[in-house]
């Protein structure tokens, strides 16, 4: 009897388990904060307070005195932060009592339009509706390949597509969704995909048709399913570690100066750079497609969010690249009608490395890397962007997009 009643304990339990992991991660009565760092030791603090728990989701953060900090604190957090404010000599301002009910609003708006089997840029698609459109195209035009850049570590296809008018173009490279929360970025890429084939505007037909690219609108899919059914501020990868931690910084996790700046050793922290480099499935299939096209890209850009920046290496450190000067000058002429601001990562937003743009730049001798920060330029609601953004947000970044290939063409860098 009593070994009848273990199996059934275990059955339970093993029930309760399942029902614990397909629970909705849900943020009700999470405070959101926007701190200003007055003093260096402000920023130390903050800087600290970061990686001290996962309680506290920085949703912008700072690298200098007089940014902002957007930080998400959890009810039981809440008279942590308050005490370390407090103690520091920092004023918090309060921006919203309740991040739910904000996260709500964009289930119910993404919920009226479900039925609508068109995919256009009306709402923000999830992962099986994204690789659906990527294979229809493939049957709709002959310039367009699928292609595959492995698997994730939940069986995932990295999928993209190729896209070539000609033989013998010189590549770009798009990466998007690299961190799952930031839904415009795929929305953005495959806008811009969907504009190279159907676009008759003259300047965008001459870098379509005179460029092989190679676009990935979600590098991330395990995240990105992860953050449409499950935890709406997802950013990691979904790989399983110890002691029920959950995914690596995929943006933090590439081979090159790697979890030496802007990243953590601790894996309940967003910024986890993994446990070694190309720990994680996604980067090392996507570093293993990219090694397989060494020398035929010429331009590798990635597509975050947010705060409205255009940002190339280095991010490791102070040092500036060798075409530092013209990586400067290319992001100037880029800019456009809304405000970007523009700079080496290290110095415009703060230090990081390990990431794809990094490698790309100092592994594969790609001398063009970019990575735009999309819309908003700031606040709290940034990753949960409002759907009515995401055609403006495409639109200035094709405008955007064309010039920097026109002014990196006037530079001689590519080379057929």
């Amino acid at each position: 009897m009593d070994l009848w009643k273990a199996v059934i304990w275990l059955v339970v339990l093993s029930i309760d388990s399942r029902c614990v992991l397909c629970e909705e991660a849900r943020y009700d009565n999470y405070r959101v904060y926007q701190v200003t760092a007055k003093t260096n030791q402000h920023l130390a603090t903050l800087d600290q307070l970061k990686f001290s728990s996962d309680s506290y989701i920085y949703l912008e953060s700072g690298h200098k005195v007089g940014d902002k900090f957007n930080i998400v604190v959890a009810p039981h957090k809440l008279s942590d932060f308050v005490e370390t404010l407090e103690t520091e000599g920092m004023c918090g301002r309060l921006l919203s009592t309740n991040l739910q009910e904000l996260i709500d609003e964009e289930k119910n708006r993404i919920k009226s339009k479900r039925n609508n089997q068109v995919f256009d840029w009306n709402e923000f698609h999830d992962l099986d509706a994204i690789h659906g459109w990527l294979d229809k195209l493939a049957t709709e035009y002959k310039q367009v390949e699928v292609i595959e850049a492995g698997r994730s570590y939940e069986n995932r296809t990295l999928k993209g597509v190729k896209v070539s008018y000609k033989s013998g173009n010189p590549g770009i490279f798009i990466e998007g969704g690299i961190h799952a929360r930031e839904w415009i970025s795929p929305a953005t890429v495959t806008y811009i995909l969907n504009q190279l084939l159907v676009s008759e505007d003259p300047s965008v037909r001459k870098i379509a048709e005179n460029y092989d690219w190679y676009i990935f609108p979600s590098v991330n899919p395990d995240g990105y399913a992860y953050s449409h059914r499950r935890d709406r501020l997802w950013r990691k990868t979904r790989t399983p570690y110890s002691g029920g931690c959950y995914g690596a910084d995929p943006n933090r996790n590439w081979d090159f100066y790697w979890a030496e700046k802007g990243a953590s050793h601790r894996c309940t922290s967003e910024s986890f750079a993994g446990p070694y480099p190309f720990s994680e499935s996604e980067t090392k299939g996507l570093s293993e497609y990219l090694d397989s096209l060494k020398g035929k890209i010429q331009a590798y850009i990635a597509f975050h969010s947010y705060s409205q920046l255009l940002l190339f290496p280095y991010g490791h450190t102070t040092e500036h690249t060798p075409n530092h000067k013209d990586l400067s000058e290319i992001a100037k002429a880029t800019r456009y009608g809304t405000k970007y601001r523009y700079g080496n990562v290290y110095d415009a937003i703060y230090p990081a490395s390990g990431g794809s743009g990094e490698w790309a730049y100092g592994v594969q001798n790609i001398k063009i890397v970019y990575t735009y920060e999309l819309r908003p330029a700031g606040g709290w609601v940034g990753f949960v962007l409002p759907p009515e953004q995401i055609v403006p947000t495409g639109e200035e970044t094709l405008d955007s997009l064309v010039t920097l290939v026109e002014e990196t063409e006037q530079r001689g860098y590519f080379k057929v």
